[in-house]
């Protein structure tokens, strides 16, 4: 087996672990492994095992006098080859340049954490230009070390490599578990997840109507494809306006606009959301139709208003939160968005948005929770088919084309 020292996911020796175990598997199998690195740092951690059935070889010599041949042939024969550059590293006198002091080796492992300067300034009783000065003299010995091909100084760059990557791979991670926004502002500062911050959003609720009685029929294999797809359909339509996906649970999803990052269009885009999740659904509905699938009619309740944002929970999980009346109202106005393709307005988002839209006053709405009538407005389900037989009939009112504004 012929491979290559560098893999995922830190691109460091997984290549010579993968071996290590091809050979605890396979002893018969013979491994050569191909590298770029002349240290003789890696041949050593090869070999530590013992050196039968393996061999090391520089990249940049592979063809030279035939040695990716001879080295073929020696593993597949029990035997072992080591590049003669990295042989003659091994003899040679030990260069000093670019070995660290112990207050520089902690200066690095501090870095290589992604403890910001200000934090090690702290630590260390220094000014924060004074750790800068250090961090930038310490990469400068470790580029000359490396530079010499001093062995100390290239695993001391690797390990800030191998930092950084996992860093980023806990940016995915954490992208993946907080709203995306959020989590590239905790990158940025990671005390913001200690704050409550008051701000003025656009609260989005939706909803499939009728879905109690589609599950009670579906197959619950078929029904978590269809909820996946719509997710995936709702996510992209909200992602598209910059808005920030909440949370999913079970049919209903709950998106903002506004948050974490300041927007002075929250209420516009939110309103183009909802039109987006409920052509994104009808198509979604469509392809249903030809496996005999029942449809997700959407209703859907938009609310504008400050609201209390901040990371809540306990030591062993947080999630990101709104609370406030805003959040309540917009429930509440989803409650109210039928029949299935309807959106229901807040009169502040109807103040704050700007579009122009077939408005239906709703007049004052009495809501659950609430002891006085709220003003909505309804955009009813233009030019498209029932999407629910569920769905219970509303009257219609007269439709006023009015600007959102």
């Amino acid at each position: 087996m012929v491979t290559d020292i560098r893999m995922p996911p830190t691109f460091g020796d997984e290549g010579i672990e993968a071996a290590k175990e091809v050979r605890k598997r396979l002893p018969g199998t013979g491994i050569v492994i191909l590298s770029q690195y002349d240290s003789p740092e890696y041949a050593i951690s090869l070999l530590s095992e013992g050196s039968a059935g393996y061999a090391y070889l520089l990249k940049d010599h592979v063809a030279d006098s035939g040695r990716l041949g001879r080295a073929i042939r020696e593993v597949a024969t029990g035997g072992s080859m080591l590049d003669p550059e990295i042989v003659a590293a091994l003899v040679a006198p030990a260069r000093t340049e670019g070995v660290l002091s112990e207050s520089e080796e902690l200066l690095l492992r501090q870095v290589a954490e992604g403890r910001p300067v200000k934090a090690i300034a702290s630590a260390s009783g220094q000014t924060p230009e004074a750790v800068d000065s250090a961090i930038q003299a310490l990469f400068l010995t470790l580029a000359r070390g490396a530079t010499a091909g001093q062995g100390e100084a290239l695993s001391r760059l690797r390990m800030l490599h191998t930092a950084i990557l996992r860093q980023e791979e806990q940016g995915e991670t954490l992208s993946r578990l907080l709203p995306g926004g959020l989590a590239a502002k905790l990158r940025r500062d990671r005390h913001s997840a200690d704050k409550t911050e008051r701000l003025t959003v656009t609260v989005l609720m939706s909803d499939v109507r009728g879905y109690s009685g589609i599950a009670e029929r579906a197959d619950p294999a078929a029904l978590a494809g269809q909820l996946n797809a719509h997710r995936g359909a709702m996510n992209a339509a909200i992602l598209s306006e910059k808005g920030t996906v909440m949370q999913y649970v079970g049919d209903a999803v709950m998106a903002v606009f506004g948050a974490p990052d300041p927007q002075s269009d929250h209420a516009t885009r939110a309103v183009n959301c909802a039109k987006a999740m409920h052509e994104g659904q009808h198509r979604l509905d469509q392809t249903w139709a030809q496996d005999g699938l029942a449809p997700f009619g959407l209703g859907i309740g938009i609310s504008t208003g400050e609201v209390a944002a901040a990371l809540l929970g306990s030591d062993e999980r947080l999630e990101y939160t709104m609370v406030g009346d805003t959040v309540n109202l917009a429930q509440r106005l989803q409650d109210l968005a039928r029949p299935a393709g309807t959106t229901v307005l807040s009169a502040a988002t109807v103040q704050a948005a700007q579009g122009d839209w077939p408005l239906e006053p709703m007049g004052e709405c009495l809501v659950k929770g609430r002891s006085a009538p709220v003003v909505a407005y309804r955009l009813p389900p233009v030019g498209r088919l029932e999407m629910s037989a569920t769905a219970s009939a509303a009257p219609s009112d007269a439709v006023t084309t009015a600007p959102l504004r």
